[in-house]
């Protein structure tokens, strides 16, 4: 008999909690048609929930590039997990970009399995529902617009509603791929992240989301650290995006 470790037996756990970095990351996307958010974090209450290091809010980290959170007309919500839908309560004055299918699958059956809804937040959850009653959700079905040279676009896998946005930049365009993929490693060596709707939508998601910025260099990974290393930091904590990396993944 070989033996075999406790977690090569089950699909689903909670890796956050294991040994391999993990970042957490919201972007700013600043144009000429104003500052759009995407994502929104996590607050001190989730952190401590689930003991992640909250270094600071992301709706207070906004200062630092002279943004308020009442500013903030357009969020984009790649997905409603706990660590991309928290503070929603923070921009009192956005309305909120979200692909009908994951309201859908937040709010539905799938919930009922233990496995599927403990990334999500009831509490996220119940708001963006208030939002929505309060005419401030813009659903999404598939690929879709909300400026010039900002587009959204369904991939699915991680979660069943899960967009990926794509943006115009000096460089090209650039992919925010959110948990598309959520390190390099994901989508470059074919292997998933275990957190994990649909694993066939998430393998060919990672082919969209090249496909879309045209070239592996323009993706950018939900989660890995790596990130930070390639693109040249413009404040405590902030990359700059539209900055090429300092090193390329095509050899």
């Amino acid at each position: 008999m070989t033996g075999r470790q406790p977690h090569q037996n089950y699909m689903i756990h909670d890796v956050h909690n294991e040994g391999t970095d993990l970042d957490y990351f919201i972007w700013l996307i600043r144009g000429t048609n104003g500052d759009i958010l995407v994502d929104t974090g996590f607050n001190e209450a989730a952190a401590h929930e689930r003991a992640r290091t909250l270094t600071i809010n992301p709706a207070d980290a906004l200062a630092r590039f002279g943004v308020q959170p009442e500013t903030i007309r357009d969020v984009v919500v790649t997905h409603l997990h706990y660590d991309h839908a928290g503070n929603l309560d923070r921009f009192p004055n956005a309305r909120f970009h979200l692909q009908d299918r994951e309201m859908s699958y937040a709010t539905g059956r799938c919930m009922c399995h233990g496995a599927l809804r403990h990334p999500f937040s009831a509490e996220d959850v119940t708001l963006m529902v208030r939002h929505v009653y309060s005419d401030r959700v813009v659903f999404h079905d598939g690929d879709g617009e909300i400026a010039p040279g900002i587009t959204l676009h369904h991939v699915g896998g991680h979660s069943d509603g899960l967009q990926v946005v794509r943006v115009e930049t000096a460089r090209g365009p650039v992919v925010l791929a959110s948990d598309a993929s959520h390190y390099y490693g994901n989508m470059h060596r074919g292997n998933p992240f275990p957190i994990v709707f649909n694993v066939g939508d998430m393998m060919q998601g990672w082919k969209e989301v090249e496909r879309l910025a045209g070239h592996p260099d323009r993706v950018i990974p939900g989660h890995d650290p790596m990130v930070r290393e390639l693109y040249p930091q413009v404040g405590d904590d902030a990359f700059a995006l539209h900055e090429k990396p300092s090193r390329s993944f095509v050899k």
